[in-house]
């Protein structure tokens, strides 16, 4: 029996820690999921920019090298679309015991680990009626890095009888599965918002239009579609640069 989801990962920001010397605050990784059935609308809906902003048929968007005024079409798509998303920030300066997450890939398995939890939940809400009630899991390739090794990270009781199976977990290149320029959309989108210019500025209106497709357990997106690590305090969310995130939360209380 096929798969009942497919998901898309991609993130925004590197993994390393030196603050000042290139390295960026803040890491993203963001999840799109969407039902199987319905996983050809994703591919209309890369077609449909490309078309409306006339770039050549299947040379992938990535968002880095689009004008804003070319970003929000592409965001307002994915923002209307049948899909939702899990996004998580890692704001690298105030994790715990850092020098734990220093080593190869320790920060994007951890990273990976709490964004699956959070699919795995969405996939059990949804509850779809075709497929086997599991999600093929669409990583975009990080050149370097082992995948057989993720893969064995996730063999734990933790992911034990859940919708994200080891044996269901691939990786292409943005060119080959279309979802994926969607997925970097989204972790741009929000890298954007919280990752400040060498000019201390930030860009939130993509994190504010993608809110309507972000993955909500029951009103809250709150640690579900949106979720923060280390948790923001309320110190951070004075932070005029968070704005977006504090709106979000007053019209869920």
């Amino acid at each position: 029996m096929p798969c009942s989801f497919v998901v898309y990962i991609d993130e925004s920001g590197d993994e390393g820690f030196a603050f000042g010397g290139g390295c960026s605050e803040w890491f993203v990784l963001s999840a799109v999921v969407t039902l199987k059935a319905e996983d050809m609308e994703v591919v209309g809906l890369v077609d449909r920019v490309r078309q409306m902003l006339g770039r050549p048929d299947h040379k992938p968007l990535h968002f880095r090298d689009l004008r804003h005024e070319h970003r929000l079409p592409l965001i307002a798509e994915i923002s209307r679309a049948s899909l939702r998303v899990v996004t998580l920030l890692v704001h690298k300066p105030s994790v715990p015991n850092p020098e734990d997450l220093r080593q190869g890939s320790a920060l994007y398995f951890r990273a990976v680990h709490d964004l699956l939890e959070r699919v795995s939940l969405l996939c059990r809400d949804a509850r779809p009626r075709g497929g086997d009630g599991t999600a093929d899991v669409i990583f975009s390739n990080r050149s370097g890095m082992s995948y057989e090794d993720l893969i064995d990270s996730i063999r734990t009781p933790q992911f034990e009888g859940a919708p994200i199976r080891h044996d269901q977990i691939y990786s292409h290149t943005a060119g080959r599965r279309m979802g994926l320029q969607v997925a970097d959309a989204v972790a741009s989108g929000f890298f954007k918002a919280v990752e400040p210019t060498q000019y201390g500025h930030t860009e939130d209106r993509y994190a504010r239009m993608l809110e309507t497709v972000l993955y909500r357990k029951g009103e809250t997106c709150q640690d579900h579609g949106l979720k923060f690590w280390p948790e923001l305090s309320e110190r951070s969310l004075a932070d005029k640069r968070l704005s977006w995130v504090r709106e979000i939360l007053e019209r869920e209380e």
